[in-house]
């Protein structure tokens, strides 16, 4: 039979600490209330393994979470370090402008602004690129006429040579509508502006959004 010994306190003979012989060990059979470590270092050994699960409270701070930087350019991979969220391609942020409002156009010397069609944008990086859709919906007053269409980015020119034919069909016009893409790199993280400008053939206007249809200029910044 074990041998027993019941005491009130155990007091080392000098100093404050009582030294267990090594290959000797202590089980304490009811396990140790966390409450009692008021103080000291447990060994990594020491510690079991712990589940997620039991972290209810508190902040990590960022230094516990392993090597590199939170930010929203990065995630947390699965070894505790940080890496950049890379692979590119992906849509920041989309803006479009519609406009149902029928607009006649007739000037064949110069390209002009078809109204409603611009649209401003701030890229959130200098490398991101713009993608540009715009849909356009159309008409002419003369048989067998046509238009060009470009887009600019403020002043400059990113978008040209859209030409487009309307033709009559049984002594009515025959309303059209085209669209338009380009995928524009303007090296900016300032705001800018596109817009739809268009140019006659000469002889004849052009209508657009004719009979309730509407036109629309969508941008997405894509991330690179």
């Amino acid at each position: 039979m074990a041998s027993k010994i019941k005491v009130d306190q155990i007091e080392g003979s000098a100093g404050s600490s009582i030294t267990i012989p090594s290959g000797q060990t202590l089980t304490i059979t009811d396990g140790l209330a966390a409450s009692t470590i008021g103080s000291g270092t447990l060994a990594d050994a020491r510690i079991p393994n712990l589940n997620a699960s039991k972290i209810t409270a508190g902040t990590i701070a960022t230094a516990r979470l392993g090597s590199g930087t939170a930010n929203n350019t990065t995630f947390l991979r699965g070894d505790g370090t940080f890496a950049a969220a890379g692979g590119g391609g992906k849509i920041n942020q989309v803006l479009q402008v519609v406009t149902n409002t029928e607009i006649d156009l007739n000037s064949s010397s110069s390209f002009v602004d078809v109204t409603g069609l611009s649209l401003a944008i701030t890229p959130s990086a200098s490398n991101s690129k713009i993608l540009i859709m715009a849909d356009i919906a159309f008409d002419l007053t003369t048989n067998d006429r046509g238009f060009q269409v470009q887009i600019l980015r403020d002043s400059t020119v990113v978008f040209a040579g859209g030409n487009n034919k309307s033709t009559y069909e049984n002594n009515s016009r025959v309303a059209g509508r085209n669209p338009y893409f380009e995928l524009d790199a303007p090296s900016s993280t300032s705001s800018l502006t596109y817009k739809i400008q268009q140019q006659n053939d000469s002889g004849g206007a052009v209508r657009f959004n004719q009979s309730g249809s509407r036109s629309s200029l969508i941008l997405m910044e894509v991330l690179a």
